[in-house]
């Protein structure tokens, strides 16, 4: 069956105190479901029958407990303690646009068999009472679950867009394929005010958690969504060389990137970094539609300059989702240099490149791991090449200590004042002299740096 058994201790005093009140007290939604996978949960729901907001707020009270309560009027109490949100069942009347455009109003006396036909797929529609060690699933969600299948719950799924969205990010993180009813209802549903940031979270999850990201985007496709997100749709059919992609087309290669990803991403607990390389995997060819052409000399197709040319879309593409700097300022230079590794390696650069390169994405390492994605999205022999490139740059930075930072610049403003300078806009240029030489090796050390300052200052003077 289910077990809670330490969740469950904390607020168990809660479900025993509902069942004296004459309600019902159970759990519903993503922790019934992860506990039929054999997974944990970090989040718990419980939805309380039988009882009014105002009751369930005096027994929390009661009980103790510490909670948020501005989600009363719609019967939502969010504990502090413990990461459970209690709530009513809830009737929702579409009044308005998207995701927000609903009349949520709290209704104890409803049956779970109603309530149920409100959640998105049945797997989230799967009720345990706790106390009498009962499952209650009234649309098969088990099933379902067995057979890994999304399927909607019924035909309000379709009032909320955000549930096409969310459909992708299950798919990804549970592999499990969109029933094809689902897949044709969402075909009817468009994105309308959707909010930027509600769309970002759930490609954010994708991101994070999707364990196969292939089959959230292919759902994507099929169902047609994909068109609202245009410089995805764009790889849709756009050829590749066969001896670097056999896989295909650059949607097909992008998918077995983000697939790459995703199997190495759990060596890494960082979200933050995670969520700038991940997006970066995804965004790395977004250059390709504009730039493949086919050459008649070779009779091979190419995409050159894909690289540069991929930053202006991947930056309207995250801009639309996300006024996030730090996260997209930290995107954008892995699209720009995501070729760089093979081709410092195979012009056998020198340490003045690696720097450069170090500053312009900030983290080699990241950069790394999207080549990485990049290489095992490929199924070629090819790919031998594109590891030893990887290996050779991983080496250097570490040699130079630019693996995780940008080469932070030794001769600073303090440095000029002790010169006798004035602080002013003749500052810039002295500075940046200095960092170029930096990063050329004229200079290593702080000694160094000063030399090479006082000669350049006595030319400026």
């Amino acid at each position: 069956m289910i077990s809670f058994s330490e969740e469950l201790a904390e607020i168990r005093a809660l479900f025993e105190a509902v069942r004296e009140r004459g309600g019902r007290a159970l759990f519903v939604g993503g922790c019934v479901r992860d506990a039929l996978l054999g997974r944990r949960s970090k989040d718990f729901d419980v939805e309380i029958y039988g009882l009014s907001a105002e009751s369930v707020e005096n027994l929390l009270r009661e009980l103790k407990f510490r909670f948020n309560a501005a989600g009363k009027s719609f019967g939502v109490f969010k504990l502090h303690d413990v990461p459970v949100d209690v709530a009513l069942p809830r009737r929702e009347s579409k009044r308005g646009l998207g995701h927000r455009g609903f009349v949520v109003e709290g209704d104890p006396e409803m049956s779970v068999s109603e309530a149920a036909a409100r959640r998105d797929f049945t797997v989230n529609a799967i009720y345990f009472d706790p106390l009498k060690n009962e499952i209650l699933d009234p649309f098969n969600g088990r099933v379902d679950l067995e057979n890994k299948i999304l399927r909607h719950t019924s035909p309000a799924f379709s009032e909320d867009p955000l549930r096409v969205l969310r459909a992708m990010q299950f798919a990804a993180r549970f592999r499990f394929d969109v029933a094809p009813e689902t897949v044709e209802l969402c075909r009817k549903i468009e994105p309308e005010g959707l909010s930027a940031e509600r769309i970002f979270d759930e490609w954010s999850k994708l991101i994070l958690r999707g364990e196969e990201p292939s089959r959230g985007l292919n759902f994507l496709r099929a169902c047609g969504w994909t068109k609202y997100f245009p410089e995805l749709h764009a790889l849709i059919g756009v050829e590749q060389d066969p001896n670097w992609h056999p896989e295909g087309d650059v949607w097909n290669h992008t998918l077995a990137t983000l697939d790459a990803f995703a199997r190495e991403r759990t060596d890494i607990p960082d979200d933050f970094e995670n969520l700038v390389v991940g997006f970066a995997v995804l965004c790395h060819d977004f250059g390709k539609p504009a730039t493949t052409r086919f050459s008649e000399k070779d009779g091979r197709w190419h995409a050159y300059g894909h690289d540069r040319e991929g930053v202006a879309p991947a930056k309207k593409f995250l801009e639309r989702m996300t006024n996030f700097r730090d996260f997209i300022d930290g995107v954008l230079p892995l699209v720009l240099c995501h070729m760089q590794p093979i081709a410092l390696w195979r012009s056998r650069a020198g340490d003045s490149a690696v720097r450069r390169l170090a500053r312009r994405v900030g983290r080699i390492d990241r950069l790394l791991r999207v080549c990485s994605a990049d290489t095992m999205g490929k199924e070629t022999e090819k790919n031998a090449e594109l590891r030893d490139a990887s290996t050779w740059l991983l080496e250097r930075a570490e040699a130079l200590h630019v693996k995780d930072s940008a080469p932070q610049p030794i001769i600073l403003g303090r440095h000029l004042v002790t010169l006798g300078a004035t602080p002013g806009k003749s500052f810039k240029p002295i500075l940046d002299a200095c960092y170029e030489a930096q990063l050329d090796g004229k200079f290593l050390d702080e000694a160094g740096g000063i030399a090479f300052l006082k000669a350049l200052y006595r030319k400026h003077k």
